[in-house]
């Protein structure tokens, strides 16, 4: 479970809401039972049956993203039944006939109504209420607002207050043998118990690599299995993208091309998979004669041109990667490479940088999404350590959650340089 910490209702209406049931018969209300009784008359049966299977994997696909941090906003679930309400929307016309586009609207717009009280469900009621244990480093634990927290004074939970799990640093040593037996007496009452690790991973994104042991990076290692089906995958979507963004390429050149002298397309030697060296292709956005550092050091940099600025911002200067993913060299979805440069300075001062190599680098990534743009000391080790977290969690539906947060990143230009 990644996500472990789940509210435990106190009242009634609470467990109604929060009981996966009930929320299945709202959606099923919202979305099929009031759009079918709408347009009764004039909707056939089979509409119906496709809307049906289209809140069903919805709900299978939701279900499964929910369980990564940063992953329960709209941003996130809108967009999903949105594209899925599309396709179940055109399969039904191609397999039957033109589709009833008054049903699928309000059919949509229901599901959308029902994802808003979900969403105050989740931020009103569902938030887990963390009791700390405060020895060792709990001091230093960081929590994101998704989750309550109370520091015990006593080995005693309070009597006003149901607790959802105990978190305690277990590897500290100034533990009293007073606190462990309360732990342990917790634990035998069906209260679950955390090291500090385990819910700051599930709430931030992010393994910490301060205190990280060589021997706890073999928990780290990525499933072959997937690698293997990703790069079938990411073959097959950069076959498909490149013909269909064929026409984005072009403007997009053509507009570098009169924008400012210089070749169009930029080569950079970076660090890729299994630190072997690489070429990764981008569109210039820098004017060529501007000499400079190996990155972009700030957001005003002047090297910058009037439409690298844009392609930036909307990453379309990334584009010309897919011609590094048909090579093998990078993934649609991993830690973005650095340069040569870069990679030998964070090396040196930065503890277990170079084991995000065990992956191919992507074109958007874990921490391209949540964190944006980093490049000194202090920003790379906050980036590596959701990097640790994409490693470890390497798996179909992460991935399909950094594709709709990049989509979200694309749209806003969040941490664009």
């Amino acid at each position: 479970m990644i996500h472990p910490m789940r509210r435990q209702p106190e009242h009634v209406y609470e467990r109604l809401l929060l009981h996966p049931i009930m929320q299945l018969c709202l959606a099923c209300l919202c979305s099929l039972l009031l759009p079918l009784g709408l347009f009764q008359s004039q909707v056939h049966y089979q509409h119906g049956l496709w809307s049906g299977m289209a809140l069903g994997l919805s709900l299978l696909i939701w279900s499964r993203l929910r369980s990564f941090p940063y992953s329960r906003g709209l941003s996130t679930s809108l967009p999903l039944f949105t594209l899925i309400w599309c396709l179940g929307a055109l399969s039904s016309s191609v397999m039957y006939s033109a589709p009833h586009w008054g049903f699928w609207l309000s059919s949509w717009c229901g599901v959308s109504v029902w994802l808003l009280l979900m969403q105050w469900i989740e931020r009103r009621i569902a938030r887990p209420y963390l009791a700390l244990v405060p020895f060792g480093r709990i001091a230093q634990l960081k929590l994101d607002p998704t989750a309550r927290t109370l520091v015990l004074k006593t080995p005693q939970l309070p009597d006003d207050q149901v607790m959802d799990a105990l978190v305690a640093d277990l590897q500290s040593d100034d533990l009293p043998a007073q606190w462990e037996e309360f732990l342990a007496e917790c634990a035998l009452q069906q209260l679950p118990v955390f090291h500090l690790s385990a819910i700051s991973e599930g709430l931030t994104g992010k393994v910490a690599t301060d205190h990280l042991r060589q021997g706890e990076l073999g928990n780290l290692l990525p499933s072959l299995a997937y690698m293997r089906i990703k790069r079938m995958i990411d073959t097959c979507a950069a076959l498909v993208l490149l013909p269909l963004l064929s026409p984005v390429l072009l403007l997009t050149a053509f507009l570098i091309k009169i924008d400012s002298p210089g070749q169009v397309i930029y080569k950079q030697k970076r660090i890729g998979y299994r630190g072997q060296p690489f070429e990764v292709y981008k569109f210039r956005s820098m004017r060529h004669e501007a000499e400079g550092e190996a990155f972009t050091a700030a957001e005003g940099d002047p090297r910058i041109t009037r439409i690298g600025r844009i392609i930036r911002k909307y990453r379309i200067d990334e584009l010309p990667q897919l011609l590094n993913v048909l090579k093998g060299d990078m993934s649609f979805i991993g830690p973005r490479p650095e340069s040569e440069d870069l990679a030998a300075w964070y090396t040196q001062d930065v503890p277990f940088f170079a084991y995000r190599h065990i992956v191919r680098p992507g074109i958007s990534g874990w921490a391209q999404v949540n964190q944006g743009y980093a490049t000194q000391i202090e920003g790379m080790k906050e980036k590596l350590q959701y990097d640790f977290y994409y490693i470890k969690h390497f798996s179909l539906w992460l991935d399909v959650l950094i594709v709709f947060k990049t989509l979200r990143t694309i749209a806003t230009g969040f941490g664009a340089r």
